[in-house]
Formats: C-alpha cells, sequence, structure tokens
C-alpha cells in the first residue's frame, strides 16, 4: 500500500472527512483490520484563510510546499491538497517536490465523464467559482460550467468562510443552498458539484433535485485507488 501525505487543517472539519473516507475505503477494499498509511500536515486555517483573502497566494503556496515537503520527508509517496481553493496553488507545489499530487478536479471530472454529465453548476468559493484552478480541469473534460449569478456568489463564499470552514452549520444556510439548488434545476443543469470540501457539512447529496457530487468523497476515493494500484497489480500478477 502507498503512503499518501496529506495537507490538511483548511479547514480541520473536511480533513477529518477525507480521514474517514480514505480509512473507510481502504477497510472494505482489503478487510479485517487493515487501514490507510497516511502522514497529515494539519495547518492552522486563520493565518492561511487570510492570505488567500487578502490575494497572498505566493504566501500560500509557501505554505503548502513547505507542508508537502514535510510530508515527502516523512515518506509519502504521493501528497494531496483537501481543499479545492488550496488547488489554486497546485502548479507551484507539484513543480516543487518529488513525489506525485493527486488533483481534486482530475478526479471530480473523471467522475462526471463516468457518470456522463456535461454541463454542472460548480459551487464554491469565489476562487473555484470563477478561477481556473478546478474550472479548467473540467473544461478540459468537454464539460460545460452554467455561469452562477453573483449574489449567490458572494452568499455561497460567505458561507463557506464565515461558517462552514468555523465548523458551524446554520440552517439558514442550508435552506439558503437548496434553494440555489433548486433554481439551477430549472436551467437545464444536470448535475451539481460541491466545490469546496467543506459544502457536503450543509447539503444532503442524497436529498436534492438534482444529483449532487461531493469532491471530498470523490477525492478521496480516488486516493484509495492510488494507494491500492500496486498491491492490486502485484496480486493480479501472482
Amino acid at each position: 500500500m502507498r503512503k499518501l501525505g496529506i495537507v490538511g487543517g483548511t479547514s480541520w472539519s473536511s480533513t477529518a472527512l477525507y480521514y474517514e473516507h480514505i480509512n473507510r475505503g481502504i477497510a472494505q477494499r482489503l478487510g479485517g483490520l487493515h487501514s490507510a498509511r497516511l502522514a497529515i500536515e494539519s495547518l492552522d486555517l486563520a493565518p492561511f484563510a487570510e492570505m488567500e483573502l487578502s490575494g497572498d497566494w505566493d504566501g500560500v503556496a509557501k505554505v503548502t510546499l513547505e507542508a508537502a515537503k514535510r510530508l515527502e520527508a516523512a515518506g509519502a509517496d504521493g501528497v494531496i491538497i483537501t481543499s479545492n481553493t488550496g488547488h489554486k496553488v497546485y502548479e507551484a507545489v507539484a513543480a516543487n517536490i518529488g513525489v506525485p499530487m493527486l488533483h481534486i478536479g482530475d478526479a471530480t471530472a473523471d467522475k462526471l465523464v463516468g457518470d456522463g454529465r456535461k454541463q454542472v453548476a460548480l459551487l464554491g468559493t469565489r476562487f473555484t467559482m470563477l478561477e481556473p484552478h478546478v474550472r479548467s480541469r473540467l473544461e478540459a473534460r468537454g464539460i460545460t460550467l452554467v455561469p452562477i449569478e453573483q449574489p449567490w456568489i458572494d452568499e455561497v463564499d460567505r458561507i463557506i468562510f464565515e461558517e462552514l470552514a468555523a465548523g458551524r452549520v446554520i440552517r439558514d444556510s442550508q435552506r439558503k443552498l437548496k434553494t440555489l439548488i433548486t433554481e439551477l434545476a430549472k436551467q437545464r443543469v444536470q448535475a451539481v458539484v460541491l466545490g469546496c470540501t467543506e459544502l457536503v457539512l450543509a447539503v444532503d447529496v442524497k436529498a436534492n433535485v438534482l444529483p449532487v457530487y461531493d469532491t471530498t468523497a470523490i477525492h478521496a476515493r480516488a486516493c484509495v485507488e492510488w494507494m491500492l494500484d500496486e498491491e492490486e497489480q502485484a496480486r493480479a500478477a501472482a
């Protein structure tokens, strides 16, 4: 089993979801007492988010790269960033470490294409909804992203940074997100992508008018596949 390095803490609640998803996936695949080989660098979100919100992406890249290098030094065979917004510095980090990084956008695109979803809505922070670090990975696979109106972009961004990243799930915000998804269903959208690893805390993926794709769970499943790939190839060859 490959060892996975996790750059987490952005936020701790979504990192906890990754930890659970990955360990459950390994246990289901291997059975018995098996669990995942993981190393975690959990960052302090407050100064990290301050850099993001102030536009200090060089600072974000520096902190993320330092964390990734510590994971590599700890024996990680690959690294992930547990944040869609954090993937804005993916290229700067991936180019400067000696192990592969698994991109959340690629894993999500694979799932959408596999399910035949060609027109979707991407929800997340304002960075993820408007900038190319995740969008381009989906669009490169022939997926059309439906525009989100600016007032909704502002509100979803506020819910993420002011509530969900702090571990707070507000009922009124849950209703707002459900309303947004209902409105998107009227625009011939085939699915909604939760392009923020905290959004699943406020959106019931099984109780909406549209199929909802949780990037946290999708990314975690891709990690499980990657971690077990060599082991399963060896079993097949034996």
